[in-house]
């Protein structure tokens, strides 16, 4: 297929209501149906809930989480596919039958779950473990990969899921919005969201300020444009536990340009139209022809101990202390 038709979407979900969670995938993925497109794609841990699992025992984890495939979360999404006719990218806390905990991310349609995700930086609940692996798995045609979020950072991770024949990456997050060391950084206060209907403008200006927007506009395109594909970025609006999150879901092209981007203050979604040429046009599949991995193979595969570092859950630990 040449042409491919995906949808991004953003909501406001509630904190381990993963019933109303999957209500909302499903609303969404409806009319996304409906507007034409045949797969759709939600933010990390959207039928779940995110942040709150930062306050969570390791007993409360394994409640909250699911087996894959056999969780009843995956045979709803499952139910949802053949309602709708779509594909379905979602994402939930997993357990495996040692009581390993992960974050994961799936694809799922009408026959099943289609592919997995294990997040390689998970951070969120010193109980879960990282993934050990890439995924790139086909859709209609299409050779997609999946990065959670942090993994995203890590540009390493999107070249390799390139490398290995990514043509489309799913990148879902819970995202902007919270401190850290950059100028302008920080939490947006709750209260502008409550205020939205009455008040939108001095919610867009943080939102689309250096806190949020701005910020992903610093490295998000670059992702795609140096690597000569398609992103789909899934982000959630509204309040995350105690977070106010900005959405900006959109899909960006393989030259860096957004094709579609959720601009509502509320639960929507938006979809674009994706053409194989432009990823041969694109100035990142030369980039990547060109490489001479002969100069640096040795640099990039010599030891290196990880230490990952999240400023602002650290910094709201500190405060609690």
């Amino acid at each position: 297929m040449n042409i491919l038709k995906i949808a991004t979407a953003q909501f406001e979900h509630k904190s381990g209501d993963k019933a109303y969670n999957l209500s909302v995938i499903e609303k969404l993925s409806s009319e996304a149906s409906k507007a034409g497109a045949g797969i759709i794609a939600f933010h990390e841990c959207s039928v779940t809930g995110y942040t709150f699992a930062r306050q969570l025992s390791r007993q409360q984890m394994l409640d909250l989480a699911e087996y894959i495939p056999e969780g009843n979360s995956l045979k709803q999404l499952q139910q949802i596919a053949a309602a709708t006719g779509m594909t379905l990218l979602a994402g939930l806390f997993e357990k495996d039958r040692a009581d390993n905990l992960y974050k994961a991310y799936v694809c799922v349609n009408k026959d099943g779950l289609v592919a997995k995700y294990r997040k390689l930086h998970p951070f969120i609940n010193p109980f879960i473990s990282p993934g050990n692996e890439y995924c790139v798995f086909e859709l209609e045609g299409w050779k997609c990969g999946i990065l959670i979020c942090y993994d995203n950072n890590i540009i390493e991770n999107v070249r390799a899921t390139t490398l290995l024949g990514a043509e489309i990456i799913f990148m879902p997050h819970v995202t902007m919005c919270t401190p850290s060391p950059r100028p302008g950084a920080g939490f947006v206060d709750p209260v502008l969201w409550q205020n939205r209907h009455v008040d939108p403008t001095s919610l867009r200006l943080e939102f689309d300020g250096a806190k949020g927007r701005s910020w992903l506009m610093k490295w998000l395109p670059s992702r795609a444009y140096d690597n000569g594909i398609y992103v789909v970025f899934s982000n959630p609006i509204g309040m995350d536990d105690d977070q106010l999150n900005n959405g900006c879901s959109m899909i960006l092209d393989p030259f860096g340009d957004i094709l579609a981007e959720c601009r509502e203050l509320g639960d929507s979604f938006a979809s674009a139209n994706l053409t194989r040429e432009k990823l041969a046009r694109a100035g990142g599949t030369r980039y990547k022809n060109a490489r001479r991995p002969v100069l640096y193979k040795d640099i990039l595969g010599q030891e290196h101990f990880p230490h990952q570092t999240v400023s602002w859950l650290n910094r709201d630990e500190k405060n609690k202390s």
